[in-house]
């Protein structure tokens, strides 16, 4: 189940990586938008950030932090989700997700579930942390996990997939 994958690492002074972090940012517009069709959607499956993923674990840290940043603000300003009391926690937990996931993607230059794992858990971890002081509550850092498990095992495999998907085009 382990794939090797020709990642990118784009510049900020190309046009692609603007292009690629607009899809991504796109991306992560739209499906939160349908996951909060379904009650309580955005907890259980954390939809903004499936796209900050795929994006940095394959085009790079520059695309992943673009999207990791440009992401939740524009939908916070757009639908007033997440709300801006979470905004500060989602930022951090978007742009570990896409430093851990550059980093990953670059060091091993493959694809894999057991990779895809390790990003997932890194960027839960520290943004748990962070989450945690930030509220003051260890439940409430806690809830990605408690109620976010669809969610995260959504990014694990789906992420997997659909990088895998790339490689094929």
């Amino acid at each position: 189940m382990e794939s090797t994958v020709k990642l990118y690492s784009l510049n900020y002074k190309e046009a692609k990586t603007y292009l690629f972090a607009t899809l991504f940012v796109l991306g992560n517009i739209a499906l939160p938008q349908l996951c909060h069709l379904i009650p309580q959607g955005g907890f259980i499956f954390l939809p903004i950030y499936f796209f900050t993923l795929i994006g940095a674990y394959k085009y790079g840290m520059r695309v992943g932090l673009l999207t990791a940043i440009l992401s939740p603000i524009i939908n916070c300003l757009l639908f007033g989700m997440p709300a801006l009391a979470m905004l500060p926690a989602i930022l951090v937990k978007s742009v570990v997700l896409a430093i851990a996931a550059a980093l990953i993607a670059h060091r091993a230059q493959k694809v894999s579930l057991l990779l895809m794992f390790a990003v997932v858990l890194t960027y839960q971890f520290v943004g748990g942390i962070f989450e945690a002081i930030q509220t003051g509550s260890i439940t409430a850092s806690l809830q990605d996990v408690r109620l976010g498990l669809p969610g995260l095992l959504f990014q694990i495999f789906g992420g997997w997939a659909f990088i895998r998907f790339l490689i094929r085009k």
